[in-house]
């Protein structure tokens, strides 16, 4: 089963919104397997956004990260990936749909909320980063039989 990362950053945190992003998430179909609040070091933020660390915009994220605490999640479901980045709308919310996480909370660039890993390569390694094995706790839903074939 597909598995995908995905990160409240300090502003969602403290805008009171890690409920309403996981039962979006939840009410989507897709199965929360991992979960914590954290503050996040320098290293691990340091080494998350590392592919952009030649980026003129690296450094602020970095110190925005390290801020305050975030929430990690790891959610599983078929097409998780793609389907948790059209939920978490465009990088930019004033170009992200309305009904999307972004388009309908945030309205600038380095404060939009959230987090989700880009590809399936790219969520393994991010879940690798942020959790332990023991960390996860698979398990099968109820209603999974009637969310998909």
């Amino acid at each position: 089963m597909e598995r995908t990362f995905v990160m409240i950053k300090p502003d969602g945190v403290q805008r009171g919104l890690v409920g309403e992003i996981i039962q979006r998430l939840e009410k989507k179909g897709f199965t929360l397997v991992g979960l914590k609040m954290m503050a996040v070091s320098r290293q691990l933020a340091e080494e998350h956004y590392a592919v952009h660390r030649e980026r003129p915009f690296f450094q602020g994220l970095v110190e925005f990260i390290v801020s305050a605490p975030v929430v990690a999640t790891v959610w599983e479901g078929e097409g998780v990936v793609a389907s948790a980045r059209k939920l978490i709308g465009a990088t930019n919310p004033l170009t992200a749909e309305p009904g999307t996480i972004r388009g309908d909370y945030s309205i600038s660039i380095g404060r939009n909320l959230i987090h989700g890993s880009d590809a399936i390569e790219t969520a393994e390694r991010e879940i690798k980063l942020w959790f332990k094995d023991e960390e996860l706790t698979p398990w099968e839903p109820a209603q999974k039989s009637w969310l998909c074939e």
